[in-house]
């Protein structure tokens, strides 16, 4: 072997054991962190409790329940309203779009992926949270409803991208041989082209709830940032608008500073779920192919 090619595979080992020692370091960090304030509040209480008052007198109150369901509940609608919307856009633009007008579909899409999440937490702002205070005659607009909206437009390009490699990958001869035996091309789309590609479509709709689930910034211009059990009209709080709020003031060594942590580690820990997810739908995809 070659000096340059071992100099090369040092390298790459290098890289790959840096990215493993950086999620170690970080899992170490929000652990030890995060742990103190979950043995001092309670594990029940820090899960189940229904109250929120870091800085409640005589004695504050550290329940994020109402915020692990918002979480919840968000991503879920975000991906109610995202995941067929994204999911057929990718289905046209892979089989049915003109190549002219998928020249342009494309470029759009990676745009939206490219704007800054304040960006539409912006446009959220000023037109929809309006909107919807104007047309479901709210006294606010600033809602779960509009995080939700929000939220199904940023999960779109991941989900159209991933999804649309997925459909592309499937080998012509499945839609020809079904083709052939009378299908049409829609039926063949939605029951050849589709089910083979199905680990890549379901790992573009994880990826898209993996992305609304860690948002914060967007989502902290347009939920109206109260603690309440969700409810679809009502100001809500996110588990990443938690700490984003109160990180700025929360002081060094406090109690609230380290439930803050401990937020942070239950959002970290509902990633690693997910991207533990995303690990066994491709892998169920690949032994099925094989």
């Amino acid at each position: 072997m070659k000096k340059s090619e071992r100099l090369m595979g040092a390298v790459f080992l290098l890289c790959g054991l840096a990215a493993v020692g950086f999620v170690l370091a970080l899992t170490l960090y929000l652990v030890v962190s995060g742990l103190p304030a979950i043995r001092e509040i309670g594990l029940t209480e820090f899960l189940l409790g229904r109250t929120w008052d870091s800085t409640g007198e005589p004695e504050p109150r550290f329940g994020i329940l109402p915020m692990i369901l918002t979480s919840v509940y968000g991503t879920a609608g975000a991906l109610l309203i995202g995941g067929p919307v994204g999911f057929f856009t990718a289905l046209f633009l892979a089989k049915a779009a003109p190549p002219r007008l998928a020249a342009v579909v494309r470029p759009a899409v990676s745009l939206l992926a490219g704007i800054p999440s304040v960006v539409y937490g912006l446009v959220g702002m000023t037109v929809l949270v309006p909107a919807l205070r104007s047309w479901l005659d709210l006294p606010a607009g600033d809602s779960l409803l509009a995080a939700i909206l929000v939220l199904a437009v940023m999960i779109l390009p991941p989900v159209i991208a991933l999804a649309e490699a997925a459909l592309a990958a499937v080998p012509r001869e499945y839609e020809e041989a079904s083709l052939a035996l009378g299908a049409t091309e829609a039926e063949t789309w939605l029951r050849v082209t589709v089910p083979a590609a199905r680990s890549g479509v379901a790992a573009a709709l994880v990826l898209g709830v993996g992305r609304a689930i860690g948002e914060a910034m967007a989502i902290l211009m347009v939920a109206g940032n109260v603690a309440n059990m969700p409810s679809l009209l009502s100001s809500v709080r996110f588990l990443t608008t938690g700490v984003a709020i109160e990180m700025n003031y929360a002081a060094p060594g406090s109690l609230q500073r380290q439930a803050l942590f401990s937020i942070g580690l239950v959002l970290f820990l509902f990633i690693m779920l997910i991207n533990a997810l995303l690990t066994l739908v491709l892998k169920g995809g690949r032994e099925a192919r094989s």
